[in-house]
């Protein structure tokens, strides 16, 4: 039984630290996108068709 509460605590802490790592990464932008904003203009619009 104590073999469960050991994993248990284990793999609540690997959660934990894998957790953090996601937020720090968040923080200092590493999931921003900094491509798209700048190519968005080459990409051709569809063409809207206006009802008269």
């Amino acid at each position: 039984m104590s073999v469960i509460y050991l994993l248990l605590s284990l793999s609540i802490l690997v959660a934990i630290v894998f957790f953090i790592a996601f937020i720090v990464s968040v923080k200092k932008g590493q999931y921003d996108d900094s491509y798209t904003p700048s190519v968005r203009m080459l990409f051709d619009d569809e063409l809207v068709k206006e009802d008269k």
